[in-house]
C-alpha cells in the first residue's frame, strides 16, 4: 500500500513590516502551511510568476506602500487565477469598501488579529467557502 502524503498549503504573505511578516510566516508554517513572503507588490508579482508550485492563496496587507494591496490582487490572480486573497488591514471592512479598495466580496482579516482568525480565514478560502 503506497502512503499518501497529503499537500500542504501554500499561502503567499505581503506585508511591508518584516517583523509581522515573519510573526506570520512563522506560525502559518507551525499551523502547517508552506510560506512565500514578499515585502511588496513588485516582490509579490515576481514570487507569482517565478514559483514552480501552487500558491493557493494569497494574504496581503492592505495599505503596501506603491500599489495597494487590492492593486496587488488584481496583478498576482492575473498571473496566478485559481488563487485566493485574504487581505489584512486596520481598517474596518466597510470603510475599505468605501474606499473603493477592496470589493464588498472581499474577505478582510482585522488587525490586530489571531492566528486562529487567520487561520480560520484561510480554512474558508482553501475550501473555495470565501471568494477572492
Amino acid at each position: 500500500m503506497t502512503e499518501v502524503t497529503e499537500k500542504r498549503p501554500t499561502v503567499l504573505v505581503v506585508d511591508d513590516e518584516e517583523d509581522l511578516r515573519d510573526i506570520m510566516r512563522r506560525m502559518l508554517e507551525r499551523r502547517g502551511f508552506d510560506t512565500l513572503v514578499a515585502a511588496d507588490s513588485e516582490q509579490a508579482i515576481e514570487v507569482c510568476r517565478d514559483h514552480q508550485g501552487q500558491i493557493d492563496v494569497l494574504v496581503t496587507d492592505l495599505g503596501l506602500p506603491g500599489a495597494s494591496g487590492g492593486e496587488l490582487s488584481r496583478a498576482a490572480t492575473t498571473v496566478r487565477p485559481d488563487m485566493g486573497v485574504i487581505y489584512i488591514s486596520g481598517l474596518p471592512k466597510d470603510i475599505a469598501v468605501t474606499k473603493g479598495l477592496i470589493g464588498d466580496d472581499a474577505l478582510l482579516v482585522k488587525k490586530p488579529f489571531t492566528s486562529e482568525l487567520l487561520i480560520e480565514a484561510l480554512r474558508l478560502v482553501i475550501a473555495g467557502k470565501a471568494t477572492p
